[in-house]
C-alpha cells in the first residue's frame, strides 16, 4: 500500500498525535473507544508515529474526544437532521463514529491539514469539507446553507490561539448563528505553565496559548453565550464508565483523589448561544 507523505505546520502537526492515541485504543482488546479508520491511517502515513509511544496525554486525548462524542450525540438525538460544523477536523473521523445516516456535517481546518484529510475522506451529499481558519467568518455561508440548528465542536483548537482571538471566534460564532451549541475544550493555567516539562513528552513545536480553569470566564465576557455543561477528563459519560476495565477505573479514581483541582487541567466545555435552542427538528 501506498505510504502518505506529509507537510503540516506544527500546531497543525499535533493532529498526528491524537490520531495516534485512537489508534492505539482501537487496537487494545478492552479499547474504550473504536476507530479502526484512525487505524487505517496511521498505518498508511508516512510519520514516525512511534515517538509518541509513552506519552501521558495519549489517553487524555482519548477521553477528551470521548466525551465530545457523547455530547454530539446527545445533540443528534434531539436534532437528527440538524447540521455539526468540526471546527480544526484535523484526521478525525467523528463522523464514522456518531453519524444517524441523517444529519449534515461540515469539516473545517486550514488548507495544509484539509489537503492531507482530503486522502482519506470525501464529500457527500451530508458531508462537506472547507479549507479555511475558525477566525474567518467568510465560510458561515456555507454552514447557513445547511439545516439548523448547529452544533460547532472544535477538539484541540482553541488553547493554541491567544485570548483575544478565542473571545473574537466565539462571538462571531454566537451572533451568526443565534441558538447554536458550541463544545471546545480548555487547558488550565497549571498545564499551559508546565507544558513544557519534561514528564509530557513534548514531540511537537507547538504550544497552548490560552489558559481557562473557570469556563464561567467565557460566559463572563458577555458575548452572547451561556454554560450548559462542563466536565474534567475524568467525567466520563454515565455509559462509558460502566463499560470500562477494572484498571482503567481504579486509575481514573486515584488520579482524582490525589490530585485533586490538578485533575481539571484540561475541561470540556458545551455553551448554548442565546436564544437558548429549543425546538427539535425531528
Amino acid at each position: 500500500m501506498e505510504r502518505i507523505s506529509i507537510e503540516l505546520g506544527n500546531v497543525q502537526e499535533t493532529l498526528l498525535s491524537t490520531l495516534y492515541a485512537r489508534a492505539l485504543e482501537t487496537r487494545k482488546r478492552n479499547g474504550i473507544l473504536r476507530d479502526p479508520k484512525a487505524d487505517e491511517m496511521v498505518r498508511r502515513i508516512d510519520y514516525d508515529f512511534t515517538k509518541f509511544d509513552g506519552s501521558p496525554t495519549l489517553v487524555p486525548s482519548v477521553l477528551r474526544t470521548l466525551i465530545l462524542d457523547e455530547w454530539v450525540r446527545g445533540f443528534l438525538s434531539l436534532h437528527p437532521l440538524g447540521t455539526v460544523v468540526e471546527i480544526g477536523t484535523g484526521l478525525n473521523s467523528r463522523f464514522e463514529r456518531v453519524d444517524n445516516g441523517r444529519t449534515h456535517w461540515l469539516e473545517l481546518d486550514l488548507p495544509d491539514s484539509m489537503d492531507l484529510r482530503k486522502r482519506f475522506f470525501t464529500e457527500s451529499d451530508r458531508r462537506r469539507m472547507v479549507a479555511a481558519s475558525v477566525l474567518d467568518d467568510s465560510w458561515y455561508g456555507i454552514v447557513r446553507e445547511l439545516p439548523p440548528p448547529y452544533f460547532f465542536v472544535s477538539e484541540g483548537v482553541l488553547l493554541y490561539l491567544r485570548e483575544e482571538d478565542v473571545r473574537r471566534a466565539l462571538r462571531q460564532l454566537a451572533h451568526g448563528f443565534p441558538g447554536c451549541r458550541i463544545a471546545f475544550d480548555t487547558a488550565g493555567r497549571w498545564m499551559v505553565e508546565h507544558q513544557g516539562d519534561e514528564m509530557f513528552m513534548k514531540q511537537i513545536d507547538a504550544e497552548y496559548a490560552w489558559h481557562c480553569d473557570d469556563p464561567g470566564v467565557v460566559q463572563r465576557w458577555d458575548i452572547g453565550l451561556r454554560l450548559a455543561e462542563s466536565r474534567t477528563l475524568l467525567q466520563l459519560p454515565r455509559g462509558l464508565r460502566s463499560r470500562l476495565p477494572l484498571l482503567p477505573r481504579v486509575a481514573i479514581a486515584g488520579i482524582r483523589a490525589f490530585y485533586g483541582r490538578k485533575a481539571r487541567v484540561y475541561l470540556l466545555n458545551l455553551f448554548e448561544s442565546q436564544p437558548s435552542l429549543r425546538a427539535s427538528n425531528r
